[in-house]
Parts: structure tokens; C-alpha cells; sequence
């Protein structure tokens, strides 16, 4: 047995519950709110900058589903019983611990998401929860993306999903669910000895995937999709060069600054910022003539002449109290 055939056994773990809203099938609109001082250094360095999961807005980002997904694994009778021997169990026990301990130790700290909201075709105006949350009350952008304008590539360590929004009750449910699909099928799998490890790693990369892509449901406006840079799939180092930090009211932060051009093994050969930017919404607090004549001259101090016709004024009356 190979240990694609090992993959392929617990394959069905992965299937995609809404395989139409897969971002293949959907390609959705997607917006990303943050300040202008953002977009001018996006247009001056043709970078975006993705964000560790542990600095992000929810307290809870990862650090549930990875902490509360061990727990359930580790106390399971069910997992022992599926192993057949107390050799296999502890085996398996091991080599779970030694997966969670290198993502705990080390791939979390370069583990980064890209936030964006779902967004609709028709809409110049953009969501007021979002320009209040992220978009510099009213005074930021919206830098909408078209991700139909993106290809899969299967050997990229970024993957693209919506997130999911549920109770703590539901995400537990889910987790135990999981465990009870991956017994069944440990049950019948005759995997060998020399291959055991990998069922442990197999279920702990879907656990890490759950904690990655869910969230409280208390965040559900956001409709949030992302874009999640996974460290232990960059086997080439590809995006190594691009590991950075950034310095603000929160201490020093980890960051990625991704490059928006082609990288072999990582995006399309075609990528640029001029082919997924879709459009550029003024936030309404600063939506004036004059902010949006500013806002040309800016693209066209950088150079993206392109993306003058792009540009829309949100018209949401909305005037922040301080």
C-alpha cells in the first residue's frame, strides 16, 4: 500500500458538503475592507499582506476546532476499538500528538489567511456592518476581487473556501460526527503497520481545515471567505521569501506579503493585480468629488492607469459620530 492509497481511503472525510459553493463552482465576488493608506500600498508594492489566524478579531480563530478536535481524539474509545491492538492504538495516539505538537510548535506561526466578504454582482455600495468592522468606519475601501479570474492549482499551499458559521454546540457536533465517520472507516481499512501514522495524519488535517474555515455564528454577516497559506504544503519553500511581520498597536505581528504575480506551483501563470481587481469602492464617509478625483490621481502615481474606470463612491448616508 502507498500512501496516496492511504489518502484516498480517508478521502471521503474532505468531500465538500456544498460542493456548489466551492469557490471552483461559485466564483464569487469577493470583497476585502481595510483603509485607503492599504490600497496605496498595495498599488505601490503589488502586494497583499495575509494575517496570522491568532491576531485575527475572533478569539476563538483556530484555537477551538484544534484544541476541542485533540481533546475528542484523544478520549475516544472508538478510535482505540477501530486500531484492532493496544500496539496500534498507542501507535496511533503517538503519532497524532507528534501532528498536533508540530502544528502547535511550528506551522502556526506561519500558517495566514486573506479575509474577504462575499459580494454581490449589482452592489457599489458595499455592507455598513463591514465598512464599520473593517473599512475604517466608513473612511476605508472595498476592494472587491473576482475569483473567477483565479485557477486552481492542485499543488498550491493556498487553498480558497467560505467559511462556515456555527454555534459551539454545532462545531462540537461536527467534530464528534468527524470522529465517528473516521472510525468506520479505520473499522474496515486494512492498513499496515508501516502505514498506520498516516490515518493519524488524515484526521488531523481535517480537523485543522475545520478550524481554519469555521467560526461563531455571532460572525455570520461577514460572509466571509479566505484565502489560507498552509506552510507544511509549501514542500518547495515557494512563498518563504514573502514571510514577514508588521508592527502596530497589537506588538509585532507575523505577516505574509504575497507578491500578486505568477508563481510556478502556487497560482496561474496569468496572475495580476490588474486581472483580479474587479472594482474599488470609496467608503461612504469619503465618497466626494474630491476624495475620488484624489483616489485617480493615486492609480495614476502608480501606474495602474487601468484602474481608474474601476473606481465606485459608495452612496450609503452614512456619517460616523466620531
Amino acid at each position: 500500500m502507498e500512501d496516496s492509497d492511504v489518502r484516498e481511503i480517508f478521502g471521503p472525510l474532505f468531500d465538500d458538503p456544498s460542493p456548489a459553493n466551492a469557490f471552483n463552482v461559485k466564483k464569487p465576488l469577493l470583497a476585502h475592507y481595510t483603509t485607503i493608506q492599504v490600497l496605496e500600498r498595495i498599488l505601490e508594492t503589488n502586494e497583499i499582506w495575509f494575517s496570522n489566524p491568532l491576531f485575527m478579531n475572533d478569539l476563538e480563530e483556530v484555537r477551538f476546532g484544534i484544541l476541542e478536535g485533540n481533546k475528542l481524539v484523544l478520549q475516544s474509545d472508538e478510535i482505540a476499538k477501530a486500531c484492532k491492538t493496544k500496539e496500534r492504538a498507542s501507535y496511533f495516539w503517538h503519532s497524532f500528538n507528534h501532528y498536533f505538537g508540530q502544528f502547535d510548535m511550528q506551522h502556526i506561526f506561519d500558517t495566514y489567511v486573506f479575509c474577504m466578504s462575499e459580494h454581490e454582482t449589482y452592489d457599489n455600495d458595499g455592507l455598513l456592518s463591514m465598512w464599520r468592522g473593517y473599512g475604517a468606519n466608513g473612511n476605508g475601501v472595498g476592494i472587491v476581487f473576482d475569483t473567477g479570474q483565479l485557477s486552481v492549482v492542485e499543488s498550491s499551499p493556498l487553498i480558497m473556501a467560505a467559511v462556515a458559521y456555527e454555534t459551539t454546540e454545532a462545531r462540537m457536533a461536527w467534530l464528534k460526527q468527524l470522529i465517528s465517520r473516521f472510525v468506520r472507516i479505520l473499522d474496515t481499512a486494512n492498513i499496515p503497520d508501516e502505514k498506520f501514522h498516516l490515518a493519524a495524519y488524515w484526521l488531523f488535517e481535517r480537523i485543522k481545515l475545520f478550524a481554519l474555515f469555521t467560526k461563531h455564528h455571532g460572525f455570520k454577516e461577514e460572509r466571509e471567505w479566505r484565502i489560507v497559506y498552509l506552510p507544511d504544503r509549501d514542500v518547495h519553500k515557494k512563498l518563504h521569501e514573502m514571510f514577514s511581520y508588521a508592527i502596530g498597536p497589537r506588538g509585532i505581528e507575523p505577516k505574509l506579503r504575497f507578491k500578486i504575480l505568477p508563481v510556478e506551483g502556487v497560482t496561474a501563470a496569468d496572475l495580476s493585480l490588474t486581472k483580479i481587481m474587479e472594482r474599488i469602492i470609496m467608503g461612504p464617509s469619503i465618497s466626494s468629488p474630491m476624495a475620488l478625483a484624489m483616489a485617480r490621481r493615486m492609480f495614476d502615481r502608480h501606474g495602474h492607469l487601468d484602474l481608474k474606470p474601476k473606481l465606485r463612491p459608495s452612496t450609503i448616508p452614512f456619517r460616523p459620530l466620531a
